[in-house]
């Protein structure tokens, strides 16, 4: 299994950015890509195009979401990864610390490289 830590700034507060990446219409808005997001503990959510799925595990309203999270490409037998996002207010916005775990051996670096070009520039655009 591989993991790995993005650290991104955005030009918001972070109860603006944590609602956004739970609320399906904002959630679609910046990405381009439709989301049914249930915005709760053990919800699920289908996004990017039924492109991943999963859970959310826990809310720390404003300041952390956790989510068992998968893609269409995961072995079929291979469990859900483990996505936490840590909102930490700084100067200017949010600082997003994003971890990712439990993905399948060979795909981190794609996951890696698909929340800066897909997520992260995307959210910069939608907030700056």
């Amino acid at each position: 299994m591989e993991s790995f830590i993005l650290n991104e700034k955005f030009a918001t507060d972070p109860e603006t950015l944590y609602r956004a990446w739970l609320d399906s219409k904002i959630h679609a808005d910046f990405t381009g890509y439709t989301a049914q997001i249930e915005p709760v503990v053990n919800g699920k959510f289908i996004i990017w195009d039924n492109y991943i799925s999963g859970k959310t595990q826990k809310l720390e309203p404003f300041k952390k979401i956790v989510q068992l999270w998968r893609t269409t490409e995961f072995p079929e037998d291979s469990p859900d990864s483990v996505l936490e996002l840590k909102f930490e207010e700084i100067k200017g916005g949010t600082k997003l610390i994003l971890s990712h775990s439990n993905i399948p051996d060979g795909q981190g670096k794609d996951y890696k490289k698909g929340w800066k070009e897909f997520y992260f520039e995307p959210m910069k655009e939608y907030f700056s």
